[in-house]
């Protein structure tokens, strides 16, 4: 069946979307629409110079008989910061302050549009580096990594407090809290996590950075390696940090209870992703 050049660019579009990161050869789309591969090349030029121009994304060709093409999510400056603004208005509405000074996530990470954007801007920002995996602990994370490896094209992995039968054999280790300084245990399953893994490791909100640093040491257990760390919401009156090298979205600068206030502002997001802001930005 010999489809029309309209026809091409929709279904190519929606294909490349549904398979962020993914390598498509040339000759499948050649065969999939019955057409030459220079008008295969010609449809994907018109999409990547649209895909930029709207700040969606980038095609990216890899030339050589095992090459073809991939899709790759990127967010613009202007977008990051609207979406980042956007999450800082959520955030900071007073409603969300809980007995003790706690702030209430919930409702956000159970927004699959809000979830989205966040895994779009981190998978932006992680986009040329090289991640195998997403690694999370259970369980408010668990949004947060399915949206980034929604856009990566990649697994989660879930790191658990306490071993469950169902995980098989696991590898279990024990961590100080960054926070309380009390000692606490992370487990992971053996199965789940494969020996030279690249994983990209999130947290949803982090204080002192204990969390974070103990699945950087379960890493190890795993020969594997940390290619970067992102945090949604990130406490700038942290005592003693224990990670440095981290993206954050958000930063909770203040809460005041009696007040009912919370100051936020932006995390270090741009400051982190300089090389982005130079070649996806607008």
């Amino acid at each position: 069946m010999k489809f029309k050049r309209s026809e091409r660019l929709i279904d190519m579009t929606h294909y490349l979307l549904e398979r962020p990161h993914q390598l498509v050869p040339l000759t499948f789309f050649s065969e999939r629409y019955s057409s030459a591969k220079s008008s295969i090349s010609e449809d994907l030029g018109i999409i990547k110079e649209t895909f930029e121009t709207r700040g969606v994304g980038t095609v990216q060709t890899v030339p050589g008989a095992a090459g073809g093409v991939r899709y790759i999510p990127k967010v613009s400056a202007s977008d990051a910061k609207e979406a980042i603004d956007e999450l800082c208005g959520h955030l900071a509405n007073p409603d969300r302050l809980l007995p003790g000074g706690y702030l209430y996530m919930t409702d956000l990470l159970g927004n699959p549009r809000a979830m989205d954007k966040v895994g779009k801007l981190f998978a932006s920002a992680f986009s040329e580096s090289d991640i195998d995996v997403i690694m999370t602990v259970a369980t408010k994370g668990i949004p947060i990594a399915h949206a980034i490896a929604s856009h990566m094209n990649v697994p989660v992995v879930i790191v658990r407090r306490d071993s469950k039968v169902t995980e098989g054999s696991t590898v279990s280790i024990n961590y100080v809290s960054g926070s309380t300084k009390r000692i606490q245990t992370m487990v992971l399953s053996k199965r789940s996590l494969k020996e030279g893994s690249k994983v990209l490791i999130v947290d949803d909100f982090m204080k002192a950075g204990g969390t974070v640093n103990g699945m950087k040491n379960l890493l190890e257990e795993f020969s594997a390696q940390l290619s970067g760390i992102a945090v949604l919401v990130e406490a700038e009156k942290a005592d003693e940090r224990l990670v440095d090298e981290y993206i954050s979205l958000v930063k909770l600068s203040d809460v005041d209870v009696k007040e009912k206030q919370i100051n936020v502002s932006e995390g270090n997001y741009f400051q982190s992703n300089i090389s982005f802001l130079k070649t996806g930005g607008n």
